[in-house]
């Protein structure tokens, strides 16, 4: 069914890396989830008050919610759609990011109210009424909060969106809660103690325990978090695949928006080499990032190649840093000899949570390569790596 409704309002839909296309997609899904939403919001709240339950009340409440989040998601994606302009060169793609960080707090701020209004009920319990209309209407709910759980799943894989996967997420988080409220009824109607606030109140955790994790999860692209270990593995292979490329390190992914990835890299390439065809090696990398939509910058790294005792003094310490620390590795190694001593100049990558200071890993490092290298200098700047793991 989802895609028999795709085909139809949703122009050109299989061109889904076009902006214009991805608005369109969101857009739509949210004007479904809008019309579900607010349609079972008038279906419980008639039954709640009907009937005098709070917890059927409170789940009318929490559609109410969720259809003022997908106005807000609506929003998002269609300013995240703007393009970029004098003041925003990369775009506007992370409003899609705020849209979910605001739906994420909408959540929370409702599971919290839900909560102090059942605590009011436990404390003044009121006489609540079961009957065909209260099962018919929650598992009527809940059939259709399935479907827009498969729904929203299945365009947020196809856009790539985490927006409509939060979405997906709440929709099925929404199913448990109306389910422990007809649990709730169904109990009450046949020991006659009252559960009803009790329900209200367990649906309301559940909702602000799901939009806290949500703001969790909304925040980590807007603060920079690590890039996906897959997208990582791909780029690296990928430049390592090209003939002369002798390794790759430094990579950096920044995300300013769903399809706005821009990356740097450093890659090391023999310094005897034509430095004229390095570079366009490194042009023709760039550019075949580019058709993939992932706008990349590289610099340059010579190494020495013709000189055996540097290759294997890199190799050396490359391997015997990491009895420091497994995750460590060093890159851009070259040498200055000298009558007295050789200066060893090269760049560590640690990663953020080593316990020790830049300083005594420094000192750390020279004991190690004085063990192999008594006349070794070791000038060492430290790096610290922007993905998940060391490189």
């Amino acid at each position: 069914m989802s895609d028999w409704l795709v085909r139809i309002f949703v122009r050109d839909a299989d061109n889904t890396s076009d902006p214009a296309v991805r608005t369109r997609y969101g857009q739509f899904a949210g004007m479904v989830c809008i019309v579900c939403n607010v349609l079972l919001c008038v279906g419980k709240a008639m039954v709640g008050v009907a009937v005098g339950s709070i917890s059927i009340v409170a789940d009318a409440v929490n559609n109410l919610s969720d259809a003022s989040s997908n106005i807000v998601s609506m929003l998002g994606f269609k300013l995240a759609s703007k393009p970029a302009d004098n003041h925003h060169p990369f775009g506007h793609g992370r409003f899609e990011y705020l849209a979910g960080l605001t739906v994420s707090v909408l959540e929370a701020a409702i599971g919290i109210n839900l909560i102090i209004s059942s605590i009011g009920k436990i404390a003044n319990p009121e006489p609540t009424t079961f009957g065909p209309a209260v099962v018919v209407v929650l598992i009527a709910s809940m059939v259709v909060k399935l479907w827009m759980m498969a729904f929203n799943n299945e365009i947020g894989r196809r856009i790539s969106s985490d927006t409509l996967r939060a979405t997906a997420i709440d929709s099925r988080n929404d199913v448990i809660t109306t389910g422990a409220v007809l649990m709730s009824a169904v109990i009450s109607s046949f020991t006659g103690f009252d559960l009803d606030g009790w329900a209200g109140a367990v649906v309301g955790a559940f909702i602000l325990w799901s939009g806290l994790a949500l703001i969790r999860d909304s925040i980590g692209p807007l603060l920079g978090m690590t890039p996906d270990s897959q997208m990582v593995e791909h780029i690296k292979e990928k430049i390592l695949g090209y003939p002369g490329v002798l390794g790759t390190h430094d990579l950096m992914v920044h995300d300013y928006g769903p399809g706005r990835q821009f990356a740097s890299a450093h890659v090391e390439m023999a310094g005897e080499a034509n430095v004229f065809e390095s570079h366009d090696l490194i042009d023709n990398i760039e550019q075949d990032f580019r058709r993939e939509g992932l706008v990349m910058t590289l610099h340059l790294d010579p190494i020495v190649t013709n000189d055996p005792a540097i290759h294997d003094m890199r190799n050396w310490i490359n391997l015997h840093v990491k009895d420091i620390d497994p995750r460590l590795s060093i890159h851009d190694l070259r040498t200055v000899p000298g009558p007295t001593h050789t200066n060893v100049i090269f760049d560590c990558v640690r990663p953020h949570d080593l316990e020790m200071k830049d300083d005594e890993l420094c000192e750390r490092i020279q004991r190690v390569v004085s063990t192999k290298y008594p006349q070794a200098i070791c000038k060492v700047t430290i790096d610290s790596s922007y993905l998940a793991s060391s490189e």
